[in-house]
């Protein structure tokens, strides 16, 4: 692939941020005990414990994957079940692997903007006790959802309490729970353990980090057993030094937050432009860094030609387009004149 290529299909193609290696280079000095026992982690457990609050406890692995499967893992028995939307990642990106480490059973919720509701997941709240049934024990959803749209504190609080009301847990599938803080403006506490978010899966891969994910408890009794579950769930890295000192760098000086707001931005700047194409619909509002849109089928297979993109449901010619913190206006120009070229 040519270094000119240009990418609005996922903020998973997008580079390292230059701080963000300037920190991993500095972290290659020298030796440190390995498995998480050095200086740099304990100084980046800290930052996350000032961003998602004292009794945080956070625990580095690998992947967004990762973060989940193990999360659930903490959270679950064999015969639990987990309650999330159709569109959910664990549900539709991960290959099966939730349910193939955890063994429970995924109760999936249709959504017309890819957020669960407690009247959605009514349906689901049933069989409690009976041996013949998956026992519901998790209510899992992301913040960003799939679909790009926001879950709002009040949102969040009501399905907690649905949650705990009937023995649950909340889990949030944080991949971008930096685009969410700054499209919401507000600080992680303040949309988790405020709002009663059991625990998080806490990404940086898709906001400028090289590689590394967090899982962090906010309900701390769930993170009795999770050394011995991430070091057999093969997240636990050896050289541990390397995933920390990205989040370390990440979570000072509010450098999430600049990712963030930039790609969040360039997405307002795509829709606005997109918006003023007679032959496309944007179909889910644009809080964060997607924009989903149905774009005639002979314009999806010339643009493809020149920009690397999804097509999200072929049955609707609906596509996923994705900006990232390293996004430039003249990516948005070229891509959106590519675009008209392609409806001639």
């Amino acid at each position: 692939m040519e270094n000119n290529f240009r990418s609005f299909a996922s903020d998973n193609n997008s580079g390292v941020h230059p701080q963000i290696m300037e920190a991993l280079l500095k972290a290659n000095s020298g030796h440190a005990i390995g498995y998480g026992d050095d200086d740099i982690t304990r100084k980046a457990i800290q930052k996350i414990e000032t961003h998602f609050g004292s009794s945080a406890q956070a625990f580095f692995v690998f992947n967004g994957t990762g973060a989940n499967v193990t999360g659930l893992l903490a959270a679950t028995h064999s015969f639990s079940a987990i309650i999330c939307s159709e569109t959910a990642h664990i549900n539709v990106d991960e290959c099966g692997a939730p349910e193939k480490f955890t063994t429970c059973k995924l109760l999936t919720v249709p959504t017309n903007d890819g957020k669960l509701t407690p009247s959605l997941i009514k349906k689901h709240l049933h069989g409690f006790g009976s041996e013949h049934h998956a026992q519901p024990r998790v209510i899992s959803i992301s913040q960003t959802t799939e679909l790009g749209t926001l879950y709002k504190p009040n949102e969040i609080r009501d399905l907690a309490s649905i949650a705990h009301e009937n023995g649950m847990l909340l889990h949030m599938d944080g991949a971008r729970l930096s685009n969410a803080a700054a499209a919401l403006g507000l600080s992680f506490k303040e949309f988790t353990a405020d709002c009663g978010v059991d625990f998080v899966s806490f990404g940086g891969t898709k906001n400028g980090l090289m590689y590394g994910e967090a899982v962090v408890f906010l309900n701390t009794s769930l993170a009795e057993n999770f050394k011995f579950i991430r070091k057999q769930g093969m997240q636990l890295a050896s050289k541990m030094r390397y995933i920390s000192a990205q989040f370390l760098e990440f979570l000072s000086n509010d450098l999430y937050l600049q990712n963030a707001n930039h790609a969040n931005s360039m997405a307002k700047i795509l829709e606005a432009k997109v918006k003023s194409i007679p032959e496309i619909t944007i179909t889910q509002p644009v809080e964060a860094n997607g924009i989903f849109a149905i774009v005639p089928q002979r314009a999806i297979v010339e643009l493809q030609k020149y920009y690397f993109f999804y097509v999200w449901d072929e049955d609707k010619s609906e596509v996923r387009w994705m900006t990232s913190f390293d996004t430039t206006l003249e990516d948005i120009d070229g891509f959106i004149n590519q675009l008209k070229q392609a409806l001639k």
